[in-house]
């Protein structure tokens, strides 16, 4: 290549942010000579370079804005300790569809069923099938949320929660909270009612989700909301931390 088309091809890439293909062009461009490849597949083969490194790059970001805890993977997750039933849930949502039907999912399970590692689990998943997910602890979102209200700016977090394609609410009712808190917790449900999903994870059936939302008619309205367009998967297997403490002393004494 001359070396004025060089400088020209260089500045082109450089203005129009081709990272990769900058860095990459003259690799490909040989390859693409030793095999005889055509002009088309040649450049094929440079924007699909460029492609995936941008592919890489927005998981990466969008892994850290969700805010999930990344240890808690499906590699860390024992999915053989799961009923049949869960399982084949659990690969049907790892489609994504629902996200794109704007449904719920909902985990039920005791404490140590491995609720929260399972939504955090499918998180990344999902993320990783190019969706925008936000994780938070029921506690802190109703921080965050009543915040935002005492600063009249809910209006602008319940838009920026609107960019997320699904959000994840971890232990609704595993802490009592004030009919305040609710209320902006009710308010949030009702903005994504079939405009996009939630996921929540509870220990609590929907028969005691009056002790969270403190008033009957919320509860309802809330529920009918959540319930409308919903996956519910329920995990009613014995807790993972006891049967691991179990094992632990079971090798101690042994």
């Amino acid at each position: 290549m001359a070396k004025k088309q060089e400088v020209e091809l260089n500045s082109c890439l450089m203005e129009l942010n081709l990272t990769t293909a900058h860095k990459r062009y003259t690799e490909l461009a040989e390859q693409a000579e030793s095999e005889s490849l055509s002009y088309q597949a040649f450049l094929l083969s440079v924007l699909e370079a460029e492609c995936q490194t941008r592919r890489i790059r927005r998981i990466d970001r969008r892994l850290r804005e969700s805010r999930l805890p990344l240890e808690k993977n499906l590699e860390t997750f024992e999915l053989k300790r799961l009923p049949q039933k869960v399982n084949r849930q659990i690969k049907t949502l790892m489609m994504g569809d629902f996200i794109n039907h704007n449904e719920n999912v909902l985990i039920f399970g005791n404490p140590g069923s491995g609720k929260t590692h399972l939504v955090c689990a499918l998180g990344q998943e999902l993320i990783r099938q190019d969706k925008r997910i936000y994780f938070s602890t029921c506690a802190l979102l109703l921080q965050e949320l009543l915040l935002a209200k005492k600063d009249l700016h809910l209006p602008r977090l319940l838009k920026k929660l609107s960019r997320f394609d699904a959000i994840i609410i971890d232990d609704i009712g595993y802490v009592q909270q004030e009919k305040e808190e609710m209320e902006v917790l009710f308010t949030l449900l009702a903005e994504r009612y079939e405009q996009g999903s939630v996921m929540i994870t509870s220990n609590l059936p929907f028969s005691k989700w009056e002790k969270i939302f403190k008033d009957p008619m919320m509860t309802a309205a809330a529920v009918d909301r959540i319930v409308h367009h919903s996956v519910i998967l329920e995990l009613n297997i014995p807790s993972y931390r006891i049967i691991t403490a179990k094992n632990r002393k079971l090798k101690e004494a042994s």
